[in-house]
């Protein structure tokens, strides 16, 4: 592959809707450059892109992959990015490194809640965009459609470069609305003029006034000139397309058919003459050992500089870290720098990843996508630089996990390899993350949705060969009494020899403070109880709070008073009195009005206006309390509650389902409130289930 400096490189995420066909444009358009003799398909398991063996059994694309694409004296970088939102991770890394967006939408299917959401990511990343209609093939297609859903939605800054067409009802070429041009298909994406077919000339008409108006908004200028009846000529459309699509404020449409890598060459041209090559980003970073801000801003003279916005660490090809240059030239013999890490790394050999492919390169210019093997200590998200020059840059932002559930390790001897299976997964996938529950005595792993908990699960036992059960969580209880109740604690033992002997009388009583375990005080008079075996006394409650007697679950909010006792001058021990203790507290724990208290969340869950009476309606079915709403911007509501965690699970799905999948919600501990009797009977009777299975 060529080295390409700056200007000469694009780099582009495709974004959409899961199905849309992503992968298979990417695929169109390396057959239509010819890099592949034969187009894959994503129903035969073999394009570039979807090369994991989870991706080729669900036909869908779970991991972010970079094709490069030489054309026409430039090398685009495309990001196929997931659509499915459990994957949305993936996008946010691709994001971190865009340039610009090419957002897809099915001709067949319409706008839909991926679309909006890709929109909201190049709102979010600053990122310019083009439409691209794809399934134009389909009998059910509609451009029109899609065309006046984008305007009703984003107004003026669309602007429809294609109308199709057809002939016999097949998709036979388009209307170049810019050039006021028809244009035949002879083979794939190439093309022949032709004249405007009649019936063509009413869309023609329309979309070309929509086109007109989305250049007439750029400038002041150009708006007189149009209000005033003037007609615009080639070059002030170009020119302003040009400038416009740059900072956002124009929004081309562009249509074709992937399956038929029909409209490819279009887009390739669109994206080599409309996005901006990397030195018009800017980006930012910090010199470590000077404190002062360094501005790398892609440019190819300064030191050298890179972000690692992704790692693969596959059994089979290895584990890589792909980056983008942010400034200066990487060469394949230079020493790096991970400045987060303190640590150098060597640069042996430098790839570019074209799907699994492994294309090795001399050099990498600022803007340039590469992969690095077996770097030690780099992790997703390091700067790599150079000792003299130590830089790092922001870290990427990914969206909290909020899904989660509890899982096992099937074999007993295969937890080293889960726990060092799982590191590599999270390696790759920083939406993954595991949670060691010491208190409740489980293990739990979080992902964005159970779709993405599925495919780690099945990954572990086709790529790392060992198998987790994964099952509902034990919510974070805590248990607590009500009143103050004195009981004797006495454990007495004879058996030969010494005997043991203690016998304590402890006060138990609410403390008043669920923030801390148990407070313990001693007043004793006269001596009843040695001194020297209080400390015995407070390690038995210590311990007796860890599994409380009514569930299992930690004691929280207790106050334990040492009033009286007796003791034995030869048979007390300090474990004699643990032991009394610690049977003082079960009998007095259960005699003082014992309450399971349950976690409550603060709870925030985004939604459009419409869908706030179903959100609502079924927080109160979870036990929920609505405390408010917030007007977001875009027709949206954010709905304020609190809700039992344990109301919680399950949730992202049928969040999902009520909402077509475009709201969102996170949540954070809040604090503790006693549970009903109902949700207490309940929680007893499985726990004393779990315990009989487990014994």
């Amino acid at each position: 592959m060529n080295v390409y400096t700056s200007e000469k490189i694009r780099n582009v995420v495709l974004l959409g809707h899961g199905g849309c066909g992503k992968t298979t444009l990417v695929e169109a358009m390396a057959y239509t450059t010819g890099i592949l003799k034969r187009q894959g398909r994503v129903e035969e398991g073999n394009t570039i892109s979807d090369y994991d063996k989870e991706e080729q059994k669900r036909l869908f694309s779970i991991s972010t992959t970079v094709i490069p694409i030489e054309f026409e004296g430039i090398k685009i970088n495309f990001l196929d990015t997931p659509g499915y939102f459990d994957f949305v991770g993936e996008v946010e890394e691709a994001l971190a490194v865009a340039d610009a967006a090419v957002i897809l939408v099915s001709a067949k299917a319409g706008v839909e809640v991926g679309t909006l959401k890709a929109w909201d990511f190049c709102e979010k990343y600053n990122l310019p965009r083009i439409f691209f209609v794809t399934d134009m093939d389909d009998d059910n297609a509609s451009y029109r459609e899609v065309v006046e859903k984008l305007t009703e939605l984003y107004g003026k800054k669309i602007a429809p470069f294609h109308i199709p067409i057809r002939e016999n009802e097949k998709f036979v070429g388009f209307v170049n609305v810019v050039k006021m041009a028809g244009r035949r298909f002879t083979t794939a994406s190439n093309y022949e003029e032709c004249e405007i077919p009649d019936y063509s000339q009413e869309n023609l008409s329309k979309f070309r006034e929509v086109l007109l108006e989305a250049v007439a908004e750029t400038s002041e200028e150009l708006m007189e000139k149009y209000f005033s009846g003037e007609e615009f000529t080639q070059e002030e459309i170009s020119s302003a397309l040009r400038n416009n699509v740059i900072d956002g404020s124009v929004v081309p449409v562009m249509m074709g058919s992937g399956i038929n890598a029909q409209g490819t060459t279009m887009l390739l041209q669109a994206i080599e003459k409309y996005f901006p090559d990397p030195s018009k980003k800017n980006i930012v970073g910090k010199n470590t050992k000077t404190g002062e801000e360094f501005t790398a801003d892609y440019d190819e003279k300064k030191p050298f500089s890179a972000r690692v916005f992704k790692t693969i660490a596959d059994p089979f090809i290895g584990k890589f870290s792909l980056f983008k240059v942010c400034s200066g030239v990487l060469k394949s013999d230079m020493a790096i720098y991970n400045a987060e890490k303190d640590a150098e790394e060597k640069v042996n050999r430098i790839y570019v990843l074209r799907g699994k492919e492994q294309i090795e390169v001399n050099e990498l210019h600022a803007g340039d996508i590469g992969a690095l093997g077996k770097l030690t200590n780099t992790t997703t998200g390091d700067t790599l630089s150079t000792k003299a020059n130590p830089v790092i840059y922001d870290r990427i932002e990914v969206s909290t996990p909020y899904t989660y559930l509890r899982y096992k390790t099937k074999n007993k001897g295969d937890d080293d390899k889960v726990s060092q299976a799982l590191a590599k997964l999270m390696d790759e996938d920083l939406t993954l993350k595991i949670v060691n529950d010491k208190e409740n005595r489980q293990s739990l792993i979080y992902g964005i949705g159970d779709q993405q908990l599925d495919i780690v699960v099945n990954k572990l036992l086709t790529k790392y060969k060992v198998e987790i059960e994964v099952m509902k969580p034990r919510i974070p209880f805590r248990e607590t009494i009500r009143k103050k109740v004195r009981v004797q604690g006495k454990h007495k033992k004879q058996s030969g020899g010494h005997g043991q002997y203690g016998d304590v009388h402890i006060e138990f009583e609410p403390s008043g403070d669920l923030e801390k375990h148990y407070i313990f005080e001693e007043k004793i008079f006269g001596g009843a109880v040695p001194k020297n075996y209080f400390p015995a006394v407070e390690k038995g409650v210590a311990e007796s709070v860890l599994k409380g007697p009514v569930a299992g679950y930690p004691v929280v909010g207790i106050k334990a008073t040492l009033v009286d006792g007796s003791y034995h001058p030869v048979d007390s021990s300090e474990m004699a009195f643990k032991l009394a203790t610690i049977q003082a507290f079960k009998q007095g724990f259960m005699e003082a009005s014992p309450v399971l208290l349950e976690p409550i969340a603060s709870l925030k869950v985004l939604v459009p206006d419409k869908f706030t009476g179903d959100i609502m309606g079924d927080l109160n079915k979870r036990r929920g309390r609505v405390l408010g709403m917030n007007p977001v911007s875009g027709g949206k509501q954010e709905i304020i509650a609190d809700i039992p965690m344990a109301e919680l699970y399950g949730y992202s799905t049928d969040l999902r389902s009520m909402t077509g999948g475009i709201g969102e919600f996170s949540y954070e501990f809040s604090r503790y409130e006693q549970a009903p009797s109902d949700v207490q009977q309940k929680v007893i009777e499985e726990n004393a289930k779990e315990e009989e299975a487990e014994a």
